[in-house]
């Protein structure tokens, strides 16, 4: 009887292991996922069965003294310079860019590509294996949201650095309110936020991407900034959805100071007699830019005595500038040439009758001289009314965040 009741619980015990054996199984298999391999890429390239080596361009470096180091003969290597012409020209490979040699994991280590960084995002791929292909390719971009925040002492660009933001950003800054803001008249005390995009590579940093909202306050206003995009063009407006484009830029340079404003009786600094100086001075370094104010036409392009090199520049019936002292004119700049708002029409210098390196800048309206720091300039067109909703629900979202940044002056006196 034992042995009866032992073989039945034996048995028992058996089909219960095997049952419990199957449902573990099945239940194994139905969590299991299949793993796909996924190969590690690098500039595009399947990387996981090669050897990479990466290093900087040293200076006097050229691409023919890297590649004979990796055992590349000269007729591949002219071969390569040859059909890269219209894709990369390799004389143009520079001094600290980066590149990578990729060679076969064996004792031959051949070389089978070879790729060059044109620079953080762009960069060229040699493809060396069965004869030469040369191809484009761009690194994947990460936008990532950043906010800033900070007060005048000194200059703009100081205060970004001072808040350890990328100075840059004042050009950024500077270009947007070009229409508004007289950044030579910025005071001390003067603030700014600014929502905008930190743009990465690989982790990297590399640049600053689009400001997205901005508020500046200066002379007891503050000037806001909302980037919206209507009929596929992004441009700045305010509050209000009125452009903060103007038809005149509110100054011909980008940063400067003014040594010399509009006078009907001011000595001159070489003559020492006193005279009327219709215009206004910015002094700036022999060769920084000077910038239409306005599109309009060049009606002079010449040396003019005392004036120096002049460029004249007819923007309508009624506006007319001119550029007075300048080392040289821009590039294609001549009489009769049609310019853009914003174009480099040349470059501060001191040619003529000038005691230092400035820019003498002067307003003529229906042919009399005015003064450049008193005229209003109409706006560009507003927000289409048909898109108005769509951008005050994004005026809301933004001046909300505007609102809740703090200005980093402000910050170091909370205790």
């Amino acid at each position: 009887m034992n042995k009866i009741w032992s073989a039945l619980l034996l048995a028992s015990l058996v089909v219960t292991f095997t049952a419990c054996n199957q449902s573990l199984s099945t239940s194994e298999n139905e969590n299991s996922e299949e793993v796909v391999f996924q190969p590690t890429l690098a500039y595009g390239i399947p990387v996981d069965s090669m050897l990479v080596f990466s290093d900087k361009v040293k200076r006097n470096q050229y691409l023919s003294e890297i590649l004979l180091d990796y055992k590349v003969d000269y007729a591949t290597i002219d071969l390569l310079a040859k059909r890269s012409k219209p894709t990369f020209d390799v004389r143009k490979i520079r001094a600290g860019n980066r590149y990578s040699v990729l060679c076969t994991n064996d004792s031959a280590q051949k070389v089978e590509y070879f790729v060059y960084e044109i620079n953080p995002t762009d960069y060229v791929v040699f493809d060396l294996r069965d004869s030469v292909h040369i191809h484009l390719g761009e690194k994947e971009i990460e936008i990532r949201e950043a906010t800033t925040s900070g007060t005048i002492n000194s200059s703009l660009w100081n205060a970004m650095v001072d808040n350890n933001t990328d100075p840059n950003l004042a050009n950024e800054l500077s270009e947007i309110y070009a229409w508004t803001i007289d950044f030579f008249g910025i005071q001390k005390g003067d603030a700014y936020k600014v929502i905008y995009e930190q743009l990465y590579v690989e982790d990297d940093y590399i640049g600053i991407g689009k400001v997205y909202a901005a508020s500046f306050h200066h002379a007891d206003h503050d000037f806001l900034a909302y980037y919206f995009v209507q009929d596929s063009i992004g441009d700045y407006f305010d509050e209000e959805a009125n452009s903060l484009r103007r038809t005149f830029l509110k100054a011909p340079l980008k940063f400067s100071r003014i040594s010399s404003r509009f006078s009907n009786s001011r000595l001159h600094p070489v003559l020492k007699i006193r005279r009327p100086h219709h215009g206004v001075d910015y002094a700036a370094p022999v060769g920084t830019p000077v910038h239409a104010i306005g599109e309009g036409v060049v009606i002079e392009a010449q040396y003019r005595g005392q004036n120096g090199r002049i460029v004249k520049i007819k923007h309508n019936g009624t506006y007319t500038t001119a550029y007075l002292h300048l080392s040289k004119f821009g590039e294609g700049i001549k009489t009769g040439v049609h310019v853009r708002q914003g174009q480099v029409i040349g470059y501060v210098g001191q040619s003529g009758l000038a005691s230092g390196p400035h820019l003498d800048f002067r307003f003529f309206k229906n042919g009399q001289a005015v003064d450049p720091l008193k005229v209003e300039s109409p706006p560009a067109e507003p927000v289409d009314t048909a898109n108005l909703t769509e951008y005050n629900q994004l005026v809301s979202k933004f001046k909300l965040q505007l609102d809740s940044i703090r200005i980093q002056s402000d910050l170091a006196e909370v205790k």
